[in-house]
This record gives structure tokens, C-alpha cells and sequence, in this order.
């Protein structure tokens, strides 16, 4: 099997996840990475043996022997580059959100489309371990049909405080909200009809970070299911898990509980701290990467080799895109938005 050549727009902590699966992939030449601080680019290629550091995109976009990128950046810097490397004939892994407005993700596929290239959204949750035997379940008829889903992805205040620098241009719903509404679409293979939700202004905005503290929103599915989703980025940063991922799953003949953040698989305790240590997203074995966030990058790798379609594609991103965008201006309004 041939190697692709790759390369990862955005140098941050995400991006070097991106970075790390394909430094340790034997089917991938990891050739450059951008960042528009190129000395963090720089350093990341140092680490981790990329030939090429920029802090200019083109670098990568023009350069031949790279057959794919992923976008690691900021969500509203999303658009133009998944743009700019459609256009470049390059396949493409993006963060989600794919884009921030229906229109930016209709042309982002539309040019994907145009330009025969593969377009995969890194939902990674759909290869959580947990939710694909959630899914399994569901789908092998455990639990009858799925009636309630409750689910709740909160961030520490050291996410929008400390953690990224553009908090203020951005939402949990967006940063946080994108992961659970992909889920409720993923579990109950349906489609999200009418969205009310709510917000709250008040702790972050005190503190000079102009978003929202937390959404709390209730999903309708088309054949009848709901969703409960709770995305905040408050907590506080003593909690024991800067994330706080707890679900349940009820059906007719049955139900599932799922926690992600505090399974207590693992606890740690020191004279320093204490919490509970990650077993599922990015945990190294004998060396090895072995978490479901690289598991999803992999799958990238995999479709670009093969031509396949990918497990979350842009299709998906513009749906989380316009639940979000639900989510927002219900909340925004106080009324409840029904979707096309």
C-alpha cells in the first residue's frame, strides 16, 4: 500500500494530536505543519520529524506530495481553509464545527464534491468505545427503541479562561455542543426536527470572555425521540476532570448509563492532586497511541488509501452545524426553531 502525504493546519493542542497519529502511521509521510505562529509550527515539526514548518498556508496547499490536510484551528477559521484546500485538490480532515453558517458548510461540500475529494469532520465520539456499544445496542434492538437522551459535555472555567485564546469568538455550543449533537443523530440514526433552548450570560462575562456560560436544550427527532443536551464551561477548576461527559440512554426495553470523565477506571491521588485519569481518549500503551481521538484520524488515513466514504462526513458537519445554529437562536429568542 502506497503512503499519502500530510499536512496539519493548526499547531495547538489539538493539532498535535493530529500530529502525533500521523508521525506513528506506517502508510503516512507527515511533511508539513502551519500555524500562524510559526515557531509553534516550528517546534512541532521538531518534535515529531515533519519536513516542513510554515506559518503560511500555501506552503502546504502548493506543495505536491501532500495528498491531505487536516484543519486544526480555531472554528471560525474552518471555512476558508477547508475552502482554499478543496480548491488545492487536497482531501480533508476538519475539526468540527465543519463551518459556522449553513451556507459556508453547503460550499465547503459543494467544492469537496467538485474537486473529488474526501471530506471527513472529526467527530470523534462515534468512535468512542462507549457510544459504538451504545450504538451496537441499539441497533442489535437491547434496549427496544430509544425514547430519552440525556447527555451533558462540560468544560472547567480553564477551558475559555485559560486554555484558548479566542473564547470570546466562539460558544460552548459550538466548541462542546457540536460533540453531543452529532451524538444524538449518531445513537438515534434520525434527524433533529424542532430545538428549544436556553442560555446564560453572567459568570464569564464578569470576567472580560464575551460568551455564553452554558446552553441547556431539548432536541425532537423526527420519529418521535428527544434529547436533552447540557454544554457549559464553567465548572469549576477544582472539579476532579477538566471535562464532565455523563449520559443515559432510555428505551423502551431498556437503558444505558454511560460516563466517560468519571469512571473511576483509573484514580490518581497525590500530595499535588486528584482525579481520575484518562483510560479512553488519548492514553499511551507500551507507547503506543491508542485513544478513540486518534482511532477517527486513523479512519481518515484509511478512507484516503482506500477511496472511502468516511464514518462522519461533511454531510454530517452540516447537520451538527444547523442544530447548533438552532440551539443558538432559540436561545437567543426564546422560542422554540423547528429545522428543515
Amino acid at each position: 500500500m502506497h503512503r499519502i502525504g500530510v499536512g496539519v493546519l493548526g499547531a495547538g493542542l489539538w493539532g498535535e494530536t493530529h500530529v502525533k497519529t500521523y508521525s506513528a502511521h506506517p502508510f503516512v509521510d507527515l511533511i508539513g505543519i502551519c500555524d500562524v505562529d510559526g515557531n509553534k509550527a516550528m517546534n512541532l515539526a521538531g518534535v515529531y520529524g515533519a519536513r516542513k514548518a510554515t506559518d503560511n498556508v500555501e506552503d502546504i496547499l502548493d506543495d505536491s506530495s501532500i495528498h491531505a490536510v487536516s484543519i486544526a484551528t480555531p472554528d471560525f477559521a474552518h471555512f476558508e481553509l477547508a475552502m482554499q484546500a478543496a480548491k488545492a485538490g487536497k482531501h480533508i480532515l476538519v475539526e468540527k464545527p465543519l463551518a459556522m453558517t449553513v451556507e459556508e458548510c453547503e460550499q465547503i461540500l459543494q467544492v469537496a464534491k467538485s474537486s473529488d475529494v474526501i471530506l471527513m469532520v472529526d467527530f470523534h465520539n462515534r468512535w468512542n468505545p462507549v457510544f459504538a456499544r451504545a450504538r451496537d445496542a441499539i441497533v442489535a434492538g437491547e434496549i427496544g427503541d430509544p425514547l430519552l437522551f440525556n447527555v451533558r459535555l462540560n468544560d472547567a472555567l480553564f477551558v475559555p479562561m485559560e486554555m484558548l485564546s479566542w473564547a470570546s469568538r466562539t460558544t460552548v455550543a459550538w466548541f462542546v455542543g457540536s460533540h453531543t449533537a452529532d451524538l444524538v443523530r449518531f445513537l438515534f440514526d434520525d434527524e433533529v426536527q424542532r430545538v428549544f433552548a436556553v442560555k446564560r450570560e453572567r459568570l464569564l462575562r464578569a470576567k472580560g470572555i464575551q460568551t455564553a456560560d452554558f446552553y441547556e436544550a431539548i432536541l425532537e427527532l423526527s420519529k418521535g425521540g428527544v434529547a436533552v443536551m447540557e454544554n457549559c464551561w464553567i465548572l469549576p477548576n477544582k472539579t476532579p476532570n477538566l471535562v464532565d461527559f455523563r449520559a443515559e440512554l432510555i428505551g423502551s426495553a431498556g437503558a444505558l448509563y454511560m460516563d466517560l470523565s468519571h469512571h473511576r477506571a483509573l484514580e490518581r491521588y497525590t500530595e499535588k492532586d486528584a482525579g481520575f485519569q484518562d483510560v479512553l481518549v488519548m492514553p499511551r500503551v507500551q507507547g503506543q497511541y491508542v485513544g478513540f481521538a486518534y482511532e477517527s484520524i486513523r479512519h481518515f488515513v484509511d478512507c484516503v488509501l482506500q477511496g472511502r466514504t468516511p464514518l462522519a462526513s461533511g454531510w454530517d458537519g452540516l447537520q451538527a452545524t444547523k442544530i447548533v445554529l438552532a440551539i443558538e437562536k432559540s436561545a437567543e429568542s426564546g422560542q422554540p426553531v423547528n429545522l428543515e
